[in-house]
């Protein structure tokens, strides 16, 4: 019963220890990812600079540089979910919140850019599976998360998958701006949200008309079963 009951705080303990070899590792690799890229050989060594031995590293990142990848696009939202809880986004329209948590997520990166532009590559890759779409979704998912968003309905799913076009065509761009402070970017993100504010308005107005015609299935019975 003793054993069994210490379970819980040695997970714990567990726990706490990879998440620090997790941050120190990847600490370690950022200076180097631009010249490296995020291969095994710089996990290796990120993990010898950060004083983390073999096993611990292979707990840490089970799948290798791919975890290592994964991590630091994860860290990235957290990070940004971080920054924007001391914000008055409640005070903002819901654009505006979107805008400035898409903005925010891309800044949280600012000091990287090579790293997420070698990340973007290698999960484009076939061998990286479906992390490439995974990371992705829980990063638009955490930047409706942080606007505020609370819907549990059929638009969750639409919102994520609206968001994941405009944050995928907003980090491409950023890649490749070479604008002052990435003003560019920014004009180019504020554009995308307009474009999606008017589908977004189309689509309402198309649904109103929709809701106003009369039931198709009950206008055939009635031709079929006519008095």
């Amino acid at each position: 019963m003793a054993d069994r009951k210490a379970r819980p705080g040695a997970h714990a303990r567990k726990a706490t220890h990879v998440a620090a070899a997790q941050a120190k590792i990847l600490a370690a690799a950022l200076p180097h990812v631009a010249f490296d890229g995020w291969t095994p050989r710089l996990m290796r060594e990120a993990a010898e600079a950060a004083g983390v031995d073999h096993n611990e590293m292979r707990l840490a990142f089970p799948d290798g540089a791919l975890d290592l990848v994964d991590y630091f696009l994860a860290d990235g939202d957290r990070r940004m979910a971080e920054a924007l809880a001391g914000e008055d986004l409640a005070a903002m329209k819901v654009r505006e919140r979107i805008t400035r948590a898409v903005r925010t997520r891309i800044e949280t990166d600012a000091p990287h850019v090579e790293a997420v532009r070698r990340a973007v590559t290698l999960l484009a890759l076939p061998t990286s599976g479906t992390r490439g779409p995974r990371a992705l979704y829980r990063t638009v998912d955490a930047i409706w998360r942080a606007a505020g968003d609370t819907a549990t309905d059929f638009n969750f799913y639409t919102k994520r998958a609206t968001l994941a076009g405009v944050y995928s065509a907003v980090t491409l761009y950023w890649l490749a701006d070479r604008s002052e402070d990435f003003a560019d970017t920014w004009a180019f993100l504020d554009a995308r949200i307009e474009d999606v504010m008017r589908f977004e308005k189309a689509k309402a107005s198309v649904l109103g008309v929709v809701e106003k015609l009369p039931d198709p299935f009950a206008l055939l019975g009635r031709l079929r079963y006519r008095e």
